[in-house]
């Protein structure tokens, strides 16, 4: 259960931090296997960019006043298509496998 532990320690950050004084997370990313949450559940904590990743792929959230708007790319890394990166790991590890899908991944980062 290392998946809960590392929840919980999350959670308690969360909850001990001090929203008036502490600053928000530049960027939250997360990975929702069994329950799923929206961008606007970090709307309290004002993060600038929200990562979701479900079973239909990476969604990239940008915050825009009080919302969050669905966004092409990330402005932390702006010149990775990360979604159709994502979305191409994603079918090479259904069809050739989890370790192909990554070696090829970190062949295309190694040669840039």
């Amino acid at each position: 259960m290392r998946e809960a532990n590392i929840v919980a320690d999350v959670v308690k950050i969360l909850l001990d931090s001090d929203w008036q004084t502490d600053p928000p997370p530049g960027l939250v990313i997360e990975i929702d296997v069994t329950t799923y949450t929206a961008a606007e559940d970090y709307l309290l904590y004002q993060v600038p960019e929200v990562w979701l990743f479900k079973s239909t792929g990476l969604s990239i959230y940008a915050l825009d006043g009080q919302t969050y708007v669905l966004q092409s790319k990330s402005r932390y890394f702006p010149e990775i298509n990360l979604v159709g990166l994502m979305s191409a790991v994603l079918e090479e590890a259904a069809t050739q496998g989890t370790g192909a899908a990554l070696r090829r991944l970190r062949q295309q980062f190694v040669s840039q």
